[in-house]
């Protein structure tokens, strides 16, 4: 039975061993930049068989490379080299067009909309191996394995404050959330913060949402969109790291 209910039954085996099963997305065009990032979501299904029939609705015109069930099943729908439609309008570190540099996997999950919780293990050990493929055949940096609520904070917060980064982080295949803030809050003022943030990658045109953004990365465990002591010490070391070689 396929993590996906009734709509997945009939999906293709696949040959890859990282991938369960196989259907194809009508939902793609082709890349114009080179793959440089990982883009995780959450679906946001209250039923479970809706996840692949949206994705491969051309009438949704949204897609992702893979979706992810609940218990561990990777279906591809786009093949990496193609460009899905997952980010939309969405910003990170000078690049406006995340779909084109990016691949895009989805995570089985009912989001804030239908009961936020946890990630199932069996989930979260399928998608550890996949994006250690991507990472290693695409020289992705650790920096740029990231949350579509980083690359559009105005409009989502997925896959949201329950998803752990720090896990990710302990394969070595996202950046970690600083455990040492040794130099404090170095920022004078609300403005000097949003030019670092936007330094960091962020798009900044909404203040508010992109400080929640921010915590809910690398702070979930208060989610304000007000702007503090500590978060300014994790941006100014997360800033630090980068410029010493330690943040690739």
């Amino acid at each position: 039975m396929s993590d996906f209910g009734k709509s997945g039954e009939d999906l293709s085996a696949s040959r890859d061993e990282l991938v369960d099963r196989e259907t194809r997305s009508p939902n793609w065009n082709e890349r114009k930049l080179p793959i440089s990032m990982v883009v995780i979501h959450y679906t946001e299904m209250e039923d479970k068989g809706f996840a692949i029939e949206r994705l491969c609705d051309p009438e949704a015109g949204v897609s992702a490379h893979y979706v992810i069930g609940k218990g561990g099943e990777v279906v591809q729908l786009v093949p990496e080299e193609k460009r899905a439609w997952h980010a939309g309008v969405s910003y990170w570190r000078g690049h406006r067009d995340v779909n084109s540099a990016s691949i895009g996997i989805e995570l089985d999950h009912p989001g804030h909309k239908y009961g936020y919780q946890g990630f199932p293990d069996a989930q979260f050990e399928a998608l550890v191996p996949l994006v250690a493929r991507m990472v290693k055949d695409y020289d992705i940096p650790r920096a740029n394995v990231v949350g579509h609520s980083d690359v559009a904070p105005a409009r989502k917060i997925d896959p949201g404050e329950l998803f752990p980064w720090d896990r990710l982080a302990e394969y070595g295949l996202c950046l970690p959330r600083p455990k040492k803030l040794e130099h404090g809050d170095p920022f004078d003022n609300d403005a000097s913060f949003y030019l670092a943030l936007e330094r960091f990658g962020y798009d900044v045109s909404d203040g508010h949402k992109v400080v929640e953004a921010f915590q809910r990365r690398w702070r979930p465990e208060k989610i304000d969109g007000e702007i503090d002591g500590q978060v300014r010490a994790i941006l100014f070391q997360l800033l630090l790291d980068r410029d010493q070689g330690r943040a690739r």
